[in-house]
């Protein structure tokens, strides 16, 4: 194992994304369309934008392409397949092919034509389902993994360590951030494979909606889970690429967690569903609890700001207006 080095002390701010050309991977995505929003708000970079119809990044030969002639300065590698728990059991052979693709291909043309910056997107299911709580990233690759999603956490991991060795082996500054679970706008709303967040809320409001007597939820209702908004994971990738030597990689989270019990009855008050509300603990639960240690980024002065009472009713009613217009992510 290869832990994360310590976070330098009292850095000093890098001016790394002011007019550099910057390649935001999987901009159409929750996150990177997240990540879209903060730079046009900066508007000190080029902006360099291609959606899956224009570039598929499993495809090595386009992703070549595109590097050789645009030539990016620094990318954010946010594009991923990704679902609940539904969809990583369902599919693991292309939860795992596509996402190491991504990540090879990606990292492998960013060295390759000159990228001086990259940062990747990982995720917290990355380390062992039975990981000390709250996880510090030292837990990596210390015990086995979360089986629901396995697949799609070995590609992470892979991605991950790939930074770290091209890092180490060639003074690249390639590193990565590991998000927990994350919800906001432009969230993935499947009925059948979408996260715990975008699942809770499109089932509590088509249950007011038809009248529905009760909702039906998987598992017990007592894993215990932490969230943030992508605006604030945003923010965060921002501030990492500011600073001049950031750990290969850091957690990032809101630092408290609740049982999924208590983040659907907030679910349930924010759509205003009044029926009951039934767990079926016949269904997976996964893993019991998974809170990030975030001291580390909390160290460099980051910080969440959106707390996630108001981070439900905001992302609520972009649900209901993506939907009104159509362009709901199902």
């Amino acid at each position: 194992m290869n832990p994360a080095p310590p976070h330098p002390p009292a850095p000093e701010r890098a001016a790394t994304l002011r007019g550099r050309r910057v390649f935001v991977a999987g901009h159409r995505g929750m996150v990177g369309a997240a990540l879209v929003r903060r730079l046009r708000a900066r508007g000190d970079c080029e902006l360099l934008l291609r959606d899956r119809a224009q570039l598929d990044l499993r495809d090595a030969a386009a992703v070549d392409r595109f590097f050789a002639a645009e030539r990016p300065e620094v990318v954010l590698v946010a594009a991923a397949r990704v679902g609940g728990i539904e969809a990583n059991r369902t599919f693991p052979v292309e939860f795992l092919e596509d996402n190491l693709a991504i990540a090879l291909h990606t990292l492998r043309s960013a060295f390759r034509h000159g990228t001086a910056r990259l940062l990747f997107l990982g995720s917290s299911c990355i380390y062992p389902r039975e990981a000390p709580q709250p996880i510090p990233e030292e837990a990596l690759l210390t015990g086995p993994l979360e089986p629901t999603n396995e697949a799609y956490a070995l590609a992470k991991i892979a991605g991950l360590k790939l930074c770290q060795y091209y890092r180490r082996q060639h003074g690249r500054l390639f590193h990565s951030v590991m998000p927990t679970n994350l919800y906001g706008p432009g969230d993935y709303y499947h009925p059948q494979h979408a996260h715990v967040i975008p699942a809770l809320l499109r089932r509590f409001h088509e249950a007011r909606e038809t009248g529905q007597p009760r909702v039906v939820l998987w598992g017990t209702g007592t894993p215990r889970r932490e969230f943030l908004h992508v605006d604030d994971l945003a923010d965060a990738c921002l501030h990492l690429l500011e600073l001049p030597d950031p750990p290969d990689w850091i957690n990032v989270g809101s630092g408290t967690d609740l049982t999924i019990r208590e983040l659907a009855e907030l679910v349930r008050r924010v759509t205003g569903f009044t029926g009951e509300m039934v767990f079926d603990p016949t269904r997976p639960d996964g893993t019991p609890r998974k809170l990030l240690d975030v001291s580390r980024i909390r160290a460099t002065g980051w910080a969440p700001r959106i707390p996630l009472a108001e981070g439900l009713a905001a992302t609520y009613q972009d649900f209901l207006a993506a939907r009104a217009a159509g362009t709901l992510r199902e």
